[in-house]
């Protein structure tokens, strides 16, 4: 049985269709690939998952429960870990007020979240304002980790950030994958990193599911076609 599972999906901005028919599915300890041109539907789509925006119809359902009339915050708790395209850190607060302001007991707390992403221990007492771009990525990530998440959502968490930056980024989503049962959903435009930890792969257009298998079936026609510029 899939963990997150969304079923011909509809949703709307108002009186204006963003998403048309979306499937997609991800299981325990699997990463898939959430991919597709800018202005496609992912954002939609993660936002539904999410319970953050509705959906006219279709089913959303959660470790085998349907959540669809469920609050954010409600699917939030049953463990469904977003880190936000933007990163969204809370610019005021130190590294360790972002990680434990919404910290829920489990594996991962302070101490974990420094082992993955070591840079944040040295600099636990700094303003979020303070870091630079890549170091409030790694905060984002590591404040959807101390929710002790079952599903990780990963909305462009390499966007902008120089190469070392994605680098030690990507290590630490293998590392997820390797050594807990977490599944994870990766949005990303970067097919080479997203080959390295993904096992499936989703590509939306014009909010539809047009493209769905493992991501090793992944060919030159099918990235020229819906993922080329």
């Amino acid at each position: 049985m899939s963990l997150m599972s969304l079923t011909h999906i509809e949703a709307f901005y108002g009186s204006s269709q963003a998403l048309f028919d979306v499937s997609l599915s991800v299981d325990e300890g699997e990463v898939l690939a959430l991919m597709g041109r800018n202005g496609m539907g992912k954002t939609s789509t993660v936002k539904v998952m999410c319970r953050m925006l509705g959906h006219a119809a279709g089913e959303v359902s959660f470790a085998g429960r349907d959540i669809g009339g469920m609050p954010s915050h409600r699917a939030a708790r049953l463990g469904i870990g977003l880190v936000p395209e933007g990163r969204r850190c809370f610019a005021n607060l130190t590294v360790y007020e972002n990680l434990i302001a919404a910290a829920r007991k489990g594996a991962w707390d302070f101490n974990a979240v420094c082992r993955l992403f070591p840079r944040l221990e040295e600099r636990h007492a700094q303003s979020a304002a303070s870091l630079s771009g890549g170091e409030q990525q790694m905060l984002a990530i590591g404040r959807a980790l101390m929710t002790n998440p079952r599903l990780l959502i990963l909305d462009e968490a390499t966007e902008g950030l120089a190469p070392v930056i994605r680098q030690e980024i990507w290590e630490a989503v293998a590392k997820l994958k390797s050594e807990t049962g977490m599944a994870i959903i990766a949005i990303d435009k970067s097919l080479k990193e997203l080959g390295q930890v993904a096992d499936r792969a989703v590509i939306l257009e014009k909010g539809r599911t047009v493209w769905h298998g493992p991501f090793a079936a992944l060919g030159a026609a099918e990235t020229d076609r819906y993922l080329g510029v």
